[in-house]
């Protein structure tokens, strides 16, 4: 007989943001935030359990509850596009993308670690094993960071060796160009350096200030307008000046958005988070970019991303974020081992590797469910 999920837990947490002696809030070009949102999904098949986790709202736990657990309820594990598109059309009266994107995220990601630790398989492995690591690059630098809090902290991924770093620009446009000249100071001449608008900017507004950023050798250009408008992605992406790419996709909950922005012409490096579209929609997300000729970078989440990117042949890097590099840290053990800049999952590991520090995260659970079989 094969195994068949038999039961599942879902807790959700709230970490507050923090700098290495207090809590603070963050900001960057659109919204400021206090605290980060994390779900945390074990699935049990055969013996074995399989992890996943999403940034995402709390209240993605009740749909976990109340929706997902009866579509995977006694389900082989094996049938992971099976089951992403039956959790898929369970929420189309919820509304997919979001906080339902979110859980399913969360589930489908434990699912494939649950399938490639039945397999006796890493999952990089399983799902393609196309690199052996993947270049990560430091992200962070928001925008109410004082310059010495900005300089300092890319210069410790610069001395780790990390080949690339990004900052967040766009709350105060006048003062972008001058924060923009100290990161380059902070981080010298070698690496290449990145910014993220969050899409703060207006399209003419953004060009201008592109033309600008080149002259500090900035060679990325995050969601300079908002993802949802394609037609200005598309405008500045071909108006944009030598070397920056442009980049967007994080916010891709479902298929359909990749698709769009690959149509529309509207960036030049495709971004994904497997922890907003699961494992599934992160090899689709890998497909599509491929069949376009546009490379693929996996958004934050750094600890699952070493595995998922490096499972597939567009994949460039990884956004190793400040934010969620620090709950890893806290949440897990079996983090990737970071070597010369670049992420490097332990293909000699089951699954993605990870297993939760169940004790040390307690005091942030904010909800939980269980549940099993009949």
């Amino acid at each position: 007989m094969p195994a068949s999920v038999r039961s599942l837990h879902a807790d959700a947490y709230t970490v507050p943001t923090a700098t290495e002696d207090r809590e603070r809030p963050e900001r960057d070009g659109t919204i400021r935030w206090d605290s980060t949102g994390i779900l945390v999904v074990t699935v049990e098949a055969g013996g074995a359990t399989g992890l996943g986790y999403a940034y995402t709202a709390p209240a993605s736990c009740r749909i976990v509850q109340d929706v997902l657990w009866a579509v995977i309820d006694g389900a082989d594990p094996f049938d992971t596009e099976r089951l992403y598109w039956e959790m898929a059309a369970a929420t189309r009266n919820i509304g997919w993308p979001g906080v339902s994107a979110g859980a399913i995220a969360a589930v489908d990601i434990a699912l494939h670690d649950l399938k490639a630790r039945l397999s006796g398989m890493s999952l990089t492995q399983l799902v393609g094993g196309a690199h052996e690591g993947v270049a990560a690059y430091g992200s962070g630098g928001f925008t109410d960071y004082t310059d010495d809090e900005l300089a300092t902290q890319l210069g410790s991924w610069t001395s780790r060796g990390f080949r690339a770093v990004k900052m967040k620009v766009g709350s105060h446009p006048d003062d972008d160009l001058r924060r923009v000249a100290l990161a380059r100071e902070a981080i010298g001449s070698e690496v290449e350096l990145f910014v993220d608008a969050n899409g703060a900017y207006e399209r003419k507004q953004a060009l201008r200030l592109a033309e600008s950023f080149t002259e500090q050798g900035v060679t990325w250009f995050e969601e300079p307008v908002s993802s949802q408008d394609r037609h200005g992605l598309r405008l500045l992406r071909d108006r944009m000046p030598a070397p920056i790419r442009v980049a967007a996709g994080e916010y891709g909950y479902t298929p359909a958005d990749f698709r769009d922005l690959l149509a529309d012409g509207c960036v030049d490096v495709l971004q994904a988070d497997a922890t907003r579209c699961g494992i599934t929609g992160f090899g689709i997300a890998a497909s599509l970019a491929t069949a376009h000729g546009v490379p693929l970078s996996a958004h934050t989440a750094p600890a699952l991303h070493a595995s998922v990117a490096a499972a597939h042949r567009p994949a460039i890097n990884v956004e190793y974020f400040h934010d969620h590099a620090r709950i890893e840290e806290q949440f897990f053990d079996g983090l990737p081992a970071v070597r010369d800049g670049r992420l490097v999952p332990d293909r000699s590991a089951p699954g993605h590797g990870l297993t939760l520090r169940a004790p040390d995260i307690e005091a942030h659970r904010v909800q939980s469910f269980a549940a099993q079989s009949e």
